[in-house]
């Protein structure tokens, strides 16, 4: 009998799988019939994951998104709503990442990533850890809230009136969130060049909060 569920709920690819299920002239045919029968869950070519009634174990979207496509991180309305920053749930899991923007639809939800540059990439992340179990890259609240300034096509903020409406009206940020901010991860954001204008109005938003 195949052992799966020792990957748990950690997403594992083709080759890790052919070292699990043992010598088969025709791995892949068993990996098809692995499929087919629904013990393991196909994300993409080359990377499944284990359905909850194998692994015993909740799926993580969270942690299918670092997986599916990287190096990236969880972001944006996803991880705002994380943190019950704002109150709507995200069906989509968004991400940012150095690659290319991208997109991925699998039996286990819709993932979506924006591009982002490689030295602005690395500032203000946190590693979740869920349970003792597993842990996945994620942006603090603030560089959530930066990266939906510099990555929302279209938006141009001009007075901090403004981008209190953006913040409290349009995305419904819990404003007292905001008290807890990292401004020094604002002004990191700031200094590699993007939207510099609107990053310097949340500072300046942050300091009369």
């Amino acid at each position: 009998m195949i052992e799966l569920d020792y990957f748990k709920n950690i997403p594992f690819e083709s080759v890790a799988l052919q070292d699990t299920i043992g010598n088969y002239k025709f791995p892949r045919n068993k990996i098809s019939s692995l499929e087919k029968h629904g013990q393991i869950i196909r994300l993409k070519k080359g990377l499944y994951v284990l359905p909850e009634k194998i692994s015993r174990v909740a799926i993580s979207r969270e942690l299918i998104a670092n997986h599916l496509y990287g190096p990236s991180y969880i972001s944006l309305e996803t991880a705002l709503s994380f943190y019950g920053i704002i109150p709507e749930k995200v069906f989509a899991v968004r991400s940012m990442t150095t690659r290319r923007s991208n997109t991925f639809e699998t039996p286990v939800g819709n993932y979506d990533y924006t591009t982002v540059p490689v030295d602005y990439f690395s500032i203000g992340l946190r590693h979740e850890i869920v349970d003792n179990q597993y842990a996945f890259l994620i942006a603090s609240p603030a560089k959530a809230l930066c990266d939906m300034l510099i990555s929302t096509s279209n938006l141009r903020l001009q007075s901090v009136k403004a981008i209190r409406h953006y913040l409290f009206e349009d995305l419904r940020v819990d404003s007292s969130a905001l008290k807890d901010f990292d401004p020094a991860i604002v002004r990191q954001c700031v200094e590699t060049g993007r939207k510099k204008s609107e990053l310097n109005l949340l500072l300046e938003l942050l300091k009369i909060l």
